[in-house]
């Protein structure tokens, strides 16, 4: 508001302006003044200003995910005296907010309506060689753009991963890559009896994977 007077008084002129929108004259002179004499602005926004440049300033240290909580405590460590809700009320003012833990994301959703391959494992993850025994299971991870799924196949003998796939997406097809992946780069033989155990989350595809094998 004080900016539209700004720009329009030399046209229309400051009481005029101040008729038309809900504003005092001598409301737009006092901050006209304060302006030019920082020292008139009353004690209590003067901290807030300084306060506002130090809670930014935390804010993005912290690569902007600390909300009002961390930085108040940030805050304390560093000597500055300030009330939490006086950090929340300028975070508030200044569109200021911190990352919000989302739903745990749930990467298995058994179906039991699904036929499931036979366990051939039976817990029992230890292999003589390679190529004898591939586990696999796909997670996730949480970025800036959202969540990020991790298909990725171990032989167990070398506990290395040999086929790995990511997707913004828990689709089947990203699933299937990194089990593609990994027959590609191992080669493994006929006679190996490669095992390819897997968890029997439906909606990666592991169980259409376990069946390729």
């Amino acid at each position: 508001m004080i900016t539209f007077i700004d720009d329009q008084r030399h046209v229309y002129g400051v009481e005029p302006i101040c008729r038309v929108l809900p504003i005092a004259p001598s409301t737009y002179y006092t901050h006209v003044g304060r302006r030019a004499h920082p020292e008139l602005v009353p004690a209590r926004a003067q901290r807030d200003r300084m306060l506002k440049d130090e809670i930014r300033r935390v804010w993005e240290e912290n690569f902007q995910v600390y909300g009002v909580d961390k930085v108040w405590t940030q805050l304390k460590r560093e000597g500055i005296v300030v009330a939490r809700c006086t950090v929340e009320r300028l975070m508030k003012q200044m569109g200021l907010r911190g990352v919000v833990r989302g739903k745990t994301v749930r990467t298995t959703v058994s179906d039991g309506s699904t036929p499931c391959p036979k366990d051939l494992v039976n817990r029992q993850f230890t292999a003589e060689r390679p190529n004898a025994l591939w586990v696999s299971d796909f997670t996730y991870v949480s970025s800036w753009q959202g969540f990020v799924y991790v298909a990725f196949i171990i032989d167990v003998f070398a506990r290395r991963i040999v086929g790995w796939r990511v997707s913004s997406s828990a689709r089947t097809e990203f699933v299937l890559d990194a089990l593609e992946q990994a027959l590609y780069e191992r080669q493994p033989a006929q006679q190996d009896a490669l095992i390819h155990h897997s968890d029997r989350g439906v909606q990666g595809g592991f169980n259409r994977s376990t069946r390729r094998n």
